[in-house]
C-alpha cells in the first residue's frame, strides 16, 4: 500500500523588492524655479514696508514707536499660521497651500490702496504676515518632496537664496516705482505679480515622489521609471529617501531619521531641533531689523539717497547670496564623504551667527563709511546661511511624514524676533537722547540676543546623536559610530 504523500506546504508569494523613486531631475528644477520666485515675492513683500518707511512716515505724520509698530505687526500671526499650516501640511497638499498663501499675499497689499492710514497699514500687514509665516518652510518641504536627501543642500540654498533675490531685486525696483510713481505703485506691482505666480504654480506645481505618506486627496507626479533592482544582484545601498548612497568605503553611516511617527514632543525636545530654533531665531533678529529699520538707518543716519540706500542694500543681499550658493554645496560634498552632519551644517549656523552678532556689536563704535559699510554686510548679510542649514539639521533628526510639522514649529518659534526687534528699536530711538543713541542700543542689545542664539546652535546641534536617541538600532559589530 503506497502511502499518501504529505502535501508540500504553500509556497511564500515572491514579493518584489520595494520600488524607489526614480529622480525626475528635470521635473525637479522646475518647481525648484518656481519656489524660488515664490520665495523672491515673499521677501519682495516684507521689504516694501521698509524700503517706503521715510515716505510714509513723511506722509502720515507717525513716530518712530508707531512704525515700529506697524512693521511689528507683521508678524503678529505669522508664527501662529506657520504652526498651524505646518500641521496641516501633513493632510492638504503643498500644491493648495503654497497657491493659497500667494492669493492672500495679493490681497493683503490692497487696503493701503483704498485708505492711506495706519490702521490700513497695520490690516495690510497682519494679514500678510499670516500668509507669509509657513511660506518657508511649506516651500522647502514642497521642494524636498522632489529630491532625495543627499541632493538637497543646492536646492535648499536656491530656496533660501530666493530671500535674498527678492531683496536684492526689489531694493533698485521698488524704490524706483517709489520715486518715481509714489509709494502706493510698489504695492500694486507686488500685488499683480503674487497674483501670476499663483496661476503659474496650479498649472505646474504638483507633489513629488518624495513626500512619503501624501496627504489625503494628493495628486503626486508619477516618476517616469520604478525600476526594480535585478534579482540576481543585491540592491545598492540607498539612503532613507530612495536615492543613491555615497559609495564611499571608509565613510562611516550615519544614523538615518527615523520612518516611523514619533511623539511630538520627543521630536521638539530633542537638541537638534532646540539648536536649530536658537540658530533661526537669532539670524531672524537680524533679519526683522534689516527689514524694518536698516533703509531708514540709511537713510536718516548715514544720509544715502534712495538710489544709494538701495544700493547698499542690494550689495548686502548680493552677498548673501554668494554665501548661499557656495556654503550648502560644500556641505553636501562633505557630507557625501562621511563627514559629520554636526560639523558640515550644525556648527556653521552656530558660528554665522555670533560673527553676525559681533559685527553688530562694533557698529556703534566705528567711524568712516568703509569699515561701516562692511560691519553693515556682515551684520545683516553673514547670517543668511543658517536658513538652509537650519532646515537640513531638523530633517535628519524627524520622520519624513512628521517634517512638514515640525519645520511649521521651527519657522514659527524661529521668527518671533519679527513681532519684538522692528518695535523695540523704534521705542529705544523714541526714548534715547538722539538717534545715534538710540540705534547704538538696538544694535548692542540685538548683538546680545544673537550671541546667545549662536552659543546654544553651536552646543546643541548633534544630528547623528539625536537621530540614534530618537531612532535606536543594534549596531552591527565591528562598526563605529559616527564622531560627534
Amino acid at each position: 500500500m503506497v502511502e499518501p504523500s504529505t502535501p508540500a506546504p504553500p509556497r511564500e508569494p515572491v514579493t518584489a523588492p520595494p520600488r524607489r523613486p526614480a529622480f525626475d531631475r528635470r521635473r525637479a528644477w522646475l518647481i525648484t524655479a518656481m519656489i524660488v520666485a515664490f520665495m523672491l515675492i515673499n521677501y519682495a513683500d516684507k521689504s516694501v514696508l521698509g524700503l517706503a518707511a521715510v515716505p510714509i512716515m513723511d506722509e502720515l505724520e507717525i513716530s518712530n514707536s508707531t512704525y515700529g509698530m506697524i512693521s511689528s505687526s507683521f508678524a503678529l500671526l505669522f508664527s501662529l499660521s506657520g504652526l498651524v499650516v505646518g500641521f496641516v501640511s501633513a493632510r492638504v497638499s503643498s500644491r493648495v497651500l503654497l497657491f493659497t498663501m500667494a492669493v492672500v499675499w495679493a490681497v493683503a497689499q490692497l487696503p493701503v490702496l483704498f485708505v492711506a492710514s495706519v490702521p490700513a497699514l497695520v490690516a495690510g500687514r497682519v494679514l500678510l504676515g499670516a500668509a507669509e509665516g509657513p511660506a518657508a518652510s511649506m516651500s522647502m518641504h514642497a521642494l524636498y518632496k522632489w529630491f532625495p536627501a543627499n541632493l538637497r543642500g543646492l536646492p535648499s540654498a536656491l530656496q533660501i537664496s530666493g530671500a535674498a533675490l527678492g531683496t536684492l531685486f526689489a531694493a533698485p525696483v521698488v524704490t524706483w516705482l517709489i520715486t518715481a510713481f509714489g509709494w502706493r505703485s510698489a504695492f500694486v506691482v507686488l500685488a499683480v505679480t503674487s497674483t501670476v505666480w499663483s496661476l503659474v504654480w496650479w498649472k505646474v506645481g504638483h507633489d513629488g515622489p518624495y513626500g512619503e505618506d501624501s496627504a489625503p486627496g494628493t495628486r503626486t507626479r508619477a516618476p517616469r521609471d520604478h525600476a526594480p533592482a535585478p534579482r540576481d544582484h543585491a540592491p545598492a545601498p540607498h539612503d532613507r529617501d530612495g536615492a543613491l548612497a555615497p559609495a564611499t568605503a571608509s565613510a562611516p553611516t550615519p544614523a538615518p531619521a527615523p520612518r516611523e511617527r514619533l511623539p511630538y514632543r520627543r521630536l521638539l525636545l530633542n537638541g537638534t531641533v532646540l539648536g536649530s530654533i536658537a540658530g533661526a531665531f537669532g539670524a531672524s533678529w537680524a533679519l526683522a531689523l534689516s527689514h524694518a529699520w536698516l533703509p531708514v538707518y540709511l537713510r536718516t543716519r548715514l544720509e544715502l539717497t534712495p538710489g544709494g540706500a538701495a544700493a547698499v542694500i542690494s550689495a548686502i543681499s548680493a552677498f548673501s547670496l554668494v554665501l548661499l550658493l557656495s556654503v550648502p554645496p560644500l556641505v553636501d560634498r562633505l557630507r557625501r564623504r562621511g563627514r559629520s552632519a554636526r560639523w558640515t551644517s550644525g556648527a556653521p549656523q552656530g558660528i554665522a551667527v555670533l560673527l553676525a552678532a559681533l559685527a553688530m556689536a562694533a557698529l556703534p563704535f566705528v567711524d568712516g563709511p568703509a569699515p561701516h559699510l562692511v560691519l553693515l554686510g556682515l551684520a545683516f548679510g553673514g547670517h543668511a546661511i543658517v536658513f538652509p542649514l537650519h532646515y537640513m539639521t531638523a530633517s535628519a533628526v524627524v520622520p519624513p511624514v512628521q517634517r512638514g510639522a515640525v519645520f511649521g514649529v521651527v519657522a514659527a518659534t524661529g521668527t518671533l524676533p519679527g513681532l519684538v526687534a522692528p518695535y523695540v528699536t523704534g521705542h529705544l530711538l523714541d526714548s534715547a537722547d538722539s538717534p545715534g543713541a538710540g540705534y547704538a542700543h538696538a544694535f548692542l542689545l540685538s548683538a546680545a540676543v544673537m550671541l546667545v542664539c549662536g552659543l546654544l546652535a553651536l552646543a546643541a546641534i548633534r544630528p547623528e546623536r539625536d537621530a540614534r536617541r530618537l531612532n535606536p538600532a543594534p549596531q552591527a559589530e565591528g562598526s563605529k559610530p559616527l564622531a560627534q
